[in-house]
């Protein structure tokens, strides 16, 4: 338990029920109460969220310059318009979600402050029953759903991952994550080191150069960037033009989509020579000096991890520019006053921040059980990335590596709406994944193809994750573009459904 919730003794508690209880609210949680609130108009609902306001991610991390590295036309939602830079700062996202809530009347439906730690399902009952604490005062509180919503998404928000070298305990001075960094951190002045290569990375080198004495970027492997004008030229073009911004919102996110897939596709067909473009724009950047190959020239395909984007190359910029550099190394050991590489060369610092990455999280490490059984999610077959094998009256959200997040949120949203309103046109209370017959002996493969995609986030995390089958619909396809038109149209009757 956090050392900061008050302790009380739990006593017996009133249990308020619900049609449908979402867990989060994040980007998907209240995308998942919008549909809900527009299409099921009739359901009753509830949205439990941990923390003190809504955002997820955009309210857990407050590093310097916290950023988007998707795109907001796509990353924001389809049904809301969005008017600024393609690429955005938190504190914009969350101003973008909080007037989503206000127009939508949503807020009436959200209670923040309320940690799950625990979900059971009675099949006598035929509902979830989920045990929650109020952070802010200890109390115990209860709530009953007829169906469960998972939109918590997929990182454990409140441990994120460092990995242990030796030496840390010697450093004098601070070693910060971006996940808990600490508010009024002095950089002025200092020497940091920002261990990592990833898109946190990439966004605080170039926040921090020029505010410290000098950043630099250690790296055990290279990173693929993609970086351009953070400034979509259709969109500008169309409001020229005076076009609707409903209309140049839907036409943005269409031409950005087909250049998504054709580059996602490119990666796949000709990755070689995708690898020489992306090294070419850095090359531009950086100059014919610098070693290129050594720093950005990653060892794997492009998109076998996530590829980010930098805005106005603002990264390349602060290291042609002085202020920041790039060292390609594996730790050795920490030191009383910096870094020591294998290599042998030794960077000082002043402040050490560790952009490593996050601990992946399961269904926000609830404990769940099915009348008293403990639930390992892990010994589930997945249902199209979204419900699991034996497990009742669930759904979960998890986003798409290589397209926005919330791309896929709005697409599960339409399905589990139109799975509610079939589940009552049909008289039934119940609906459960089931392998068929002839699927029980089914192959079950990893969360995620380690071939195709293999964050250290993943690696580190795929053995606490469900499992797929080897064909539809027990398949995580990662395929924005084929969930798109294979989702609405999928068969709610074709046995792998089992209602009562």
């Amino acid at each position: 338990m956090d050392m900061t919730t008050p302790q009380v003794d739990r006593a017996p508690v009133k249990t308020e029920h619900f049609d449908v209880l979402i867990v989060g609210a994040g980007i998907s949680g209240i995308d998942a109460a919008y549909h809900l609130s527009k299409q099921c108009p009739g359901k009753r609902f509830v949205v439990l969220e941990s923390k003190e306001s809504f955002g997820g991610t955009w309210i857990t991390h407050r590093f310097p310059g916290i950023r988007s590295d998707s795109d907001l036309y796509t990353f924001g939602y389809r049904f809301k318009p969005w008017t600024g830079a393609p690429i955005a700062t938190a504190e914009k996202i969350l101003a973008y979600m909080g007037e989503v809530i206000e127009e939508n009347d949503l807020a009436r439906h959200v209670r923040y402050r309320h940690r799950i730690d625990s979900a059971s399902w009675s099949r006598k009952d035929r509902r979830w029953t989920i045990d929650a604490l109020r952070t802010d005062t200890g109390e115990a509180t209860r709530f009953s759903a007829s169906f469960l919503w998972m939109c918590q998404g997929y990182y454990r928000h409140s441990e994120p991952y460092t990995p242990e070298w030796p030496g840390m305990a010697r450093f004098k001075g601070p070693i910060v994550h971006p996940q808990t960094w600490p508010e009024g951190l002095e950089v002025a002045g200092k020497r940091v080191v920002v261990i990592g290569s990833g898109a946190t990375a990439a966004t605080l080198v170039p926040a921090l150069a020029g505010n410290c004495a000098h950043v630099t970027m250690l790296q055990r492997s290279p990173t693929f960037f993609i970086t351009g004008r953070n400034a979509n030229e259709l969109a500008d073009t169309l409001r020229e033009l005076e076009i609707p911004e409903e209309w140049i919102h839907e036409i943005v996110r269409r031409k950005i989509l087909k250049d998504q897939a054709t580059f996602t596709r490119r990666c796949f067909e000709e990755p070689e020579v995708v690898r020489a473009e992306l090294l070419e724009v850095v090359r531009k950047f950086l100059g014919p000096e610098f070693d290129v190959d050594k720093h950005f020239n990653p060892r794997y395909r492009p998109w076998r991890q996530r590829v980010a984007f930098i805005p106005d190359g603002d990264l390349f910029r602060a290291i042609r520019e002085g202020k920041a550099s790039v060292a390609t190394d594996e730790i050795e050991t920490f030191t009383e006053t910096g870094i020591q590489l294998k290599s042998g060369e030794t960077l000082d610092a002043d402040i050490i921040v560790t952009a490593t990455g996050f601990n992946l999280n399961v269904l926000g490490d609830i404990a769940f059980s099915i009348d008293g059984e403990p639930l390992e999610f892990s010994d589930t077959v997945t249902w199209r990335a979204m419900m699991f094998s034996g497990v009742p009256n669930m759904a979960w959200v998890f986003g798409y590596f290589r397209a926005s997040w919330t791309l896929r949120a709005d697409i599960v949203a339409d399905f589990v709406c139109r799975l509610l309103k079939h589940m009552e046109a049909r008289g039934a209370a119940v609906v459960t994944p089931e392998l068929r017959a002839e699927e029980r002996d089914m192959k079950r493969l990893p969360w995620v193809d380690a071939e195709d995609f293999n964050p250290g986030y993943i690696l580190r995390g795929v053995d606490l994750m469900p499992k797929q089958g080897d064909h539809m619909p027990w398949r995580h396809t990662q395929d924005y573009w084929g969930d798109k038109d294979d989702l609405p149209r999928a068969d709610l009757e074709d046995g792998t459904l089992v209602y009562s």
